[in-house]
């Protein structure tokens, strides 16, 4: 505190004015403030003419004054600092114009802090949120269910809101200096399985009050993926936003190096920070190391304001794509988008996802018992209720919607069937066979592969996170984004798209809908009808966590992250 009396303010100093020296520099100044040295004869005239002169000095000093104040009065309004522009989202909904490419980029300007006391300081949070292209209008002869389809949510005037209550900041102080005590948190599974342990990683940090070192991600057996944070992710972005919450380091000081480290790996569901603190807190500090593993949803979907807005902030600040993923990704997002709107669906039809479901494929018998074998060789993949039978899985919506579900779906929610579908996922388990029911339907099936020119994907062939982060920017971009099935992919999306303009995200209700599916004496236009009623709620529109407190902030950033203020402020 004692430094922060000490420093400067930039406003006072001891340097003349700009105005002054304008002053001084003008013609009146010579007539105002130079000595006069009047002739001795002509005494009258240069007493009249000092007289008019000092009168019309007088005039033009005061009209001066004048401006200079108008000037203040103007300048008042101009943002000192230009990451302090005002400046709110442009919804996506809006019929008559859409922003242009430059546009797109600063959609975000209003999300700069406005507690940096040094804009070298500033960590740059307005420019760090990753951002869509603009939204595509739909033009032609076009009917009121496809207007309907394409047509994007009210956002209601929610904007980001990380407003850290004056507590969070005193202590930040403290815990981003941490040299002491130092956390290590190992995350698995596929890239937004990841995304969410090391959101969850950085809360924990904070709350031990500990230093946290680049999560070590563990190599994915099932798609044999040896990548490293840095292949994924921006190390130094996500350094910087996060340095004034907490202390990160690219690896362990050879002070806390150990022959042997211990790992905690039992740890229940729904822990909240006192048990985290009660746990860790004694160990942490003897041996000032601490390394956690096993952290996929453990941590309590519930905490403290604070809490909840650092998720957001790891979420959709702090972690973004490396910059050869995030200019590939662009760069395919930029083909699709500028043939015109389209939608983007991920597709869950990998075999691992048939094998964890405990689902049937869809495509015969034949399929069916190659994932049944795989099933019963591992048995530990199986994430599905153990107790049900395929068809109460189904009924209960934990299965899949493949792909002839899809088609129907979309057909009946009012997507034309020339609309342009960038398929997003990974290589569905029968190939194209999986994949005929929506390719029967909907011809302009678009993926990674078809966009990118030749060599482009050679890099990220063998790295399965890259290439789900090349979907994840593709499909931020689109106009309509819809899951065959939940997933970590689909929670972020949804969340992801209300943060930065609300853009529509589908929900499919499977639950209530399959029965309807296997219903045979429908008929179309009933079918339709019963679609539609069911999904008249899932079309994005702003839907606070608080009504279901089970729910994940990243997924429903409102109100946690998100608010009703004029202006977004940190």
């Amino acid at each position: 505190m004692a430094r922060a009396r000490n420093t400067k303010n930039p406003f006072f100093t001891l340097a003349p004015s700009p105005v002054f020296h304008l002053v001084s520099a003008s013609p009146l100044t010579s007539l105002l403030f130079s000595p006069r040295k009047s002739p001795r004869n002509n005494t009258k005239f240069f007493a009249v003419s000092t007289t008019t002169t000092r009168t019309l000095s007088l005039f033009f000093l005061l009209l001066l004054f004048s401006f200079t104040l108008l000037g203040s009065s103007i300048l008042s309004f101009i943002p000192i600092s230009r990451d302090s522009v005002s400046c709110c989202f442009i919804s996506p909904s809006s019929p008559i114009s859409f922003p242009s490419k430059s546009t797109s980029h600063m959609l975000l300007a209003s999300l700069s802090s406005g507690n940096s006391a040094n804009a070298k300081d500033d960590p740059g949070l307005a420019k760090s949120v990753m951002v869509p292209l603009p939204a595509q209008g739909v033009t032609g002869n076009v009917s009121k269910e496809e207007i309907e389809f394409w047509e994007q949510p009210d956002g209601e005037g929610y904007k980001p809101c990380l407003d850290f209550n004056i507590k969070y900041r005193k202590a930040s102080a403290r815990i981003s200096k941490e040299k002491r005590r130092f956390l290590v948190v190992v995350v698995s599974g596929g890239v937004n399985q990841q995304r969410n342990q090391i959101v969850d990683a950085v809360v924990i940090a904070r709350i031990l009050e500990a230093a946290l070192v680049v999560p070590v991600l563990q190599v994915n057996l099932i798609w044999g993926d040896d990548s490293e944070f840095s292949d994924i992710f921006d190390v130094e972005h996500f350094k910087r936003i996060l340095r004034a919450d907490v202390r990160i380091v690219s690896s362990l000081p050879s002070t806390h190096l150990m022959s042997r480290q211990s790992i905690e790996l039992q740890i229940p569901n729904d822990v909240s920070p006192f048990w985290i603190r009660a746990k860790f807190s004694r160990k942490l500090n003897e041996e000032g190391l601490l390394v956690l593993k096993g952290l996929a949803s453990k941590l309590s979907k519930n905490l403290p304001p604070d809490l909840q807005k650092l998720r957001c902030k790891v979420a959709f600040h702090a972690l973004r794509f490396a910059a050869p993923v995030m200019e590939l990704g662009n760069r395919l997002a930029r083909r699709m988008w500028i043939e015109g709107p389209y939608i983007a669906l991920h597709l869950r039809l990998e075999k691992d996802v048939w094998v964890r479901s405990g689902c049937l494929t869809g495509l015969g018998p034949e399929y069916d018992k190659i994932i049944a074998e795989v099933r019963e060789s591992q048995p530990e993949y199986l994430t599905g209720r153990l107790n049900t039978s395929h068809t109460e899985r189904k009924l209960a919506g934990l299965c899949p919607l493949n792909a002839l579900e899809i088609s129907r779906l979309l057909k009946a929610l009012g997507a034309p069937s020339n609309a342009r579908i960038y398929i997003a996922g990974g290589e569905p388990f029968g190939g194209t066979r999986a994949l005929q029911p929506l390719m029967a339907e909907y011809q302009n099936l678009v993926t990674k592969d078809m966009l990118a020119r030749e060599g482009e994907l050679a890099p990220y062939v063998k790295k399965s996170s890259a290439m789900a982060a090349i979907d994840y920017i593709v499909s931020l971009s689109s106009n309509v984004f819809m899951p065959s099935h939940g997933g970590n992919m689909g929670r972020l999306m949804q969340g992801h798209r209300a943060y930065v303009g609300h853009w529509k995200c589908i929900k499919p209700n499977k639950r209530a809908m399959i029965p309807f599916f296997e219903d045979s004496s429908l008929s179309e236009t009933e079918f339709r009808s019963i679609v539609r009623m069911l999904h008249r709620k899932s079309k994005g529109q702003p839907e606070p966590r608080n009504n279901k407190r089970d729910r994940d902030v990243i997924a429903y950033p409102v109100p946690e992250c998100m608010c009703k203020h004029r202006t977004p402020i940190f």
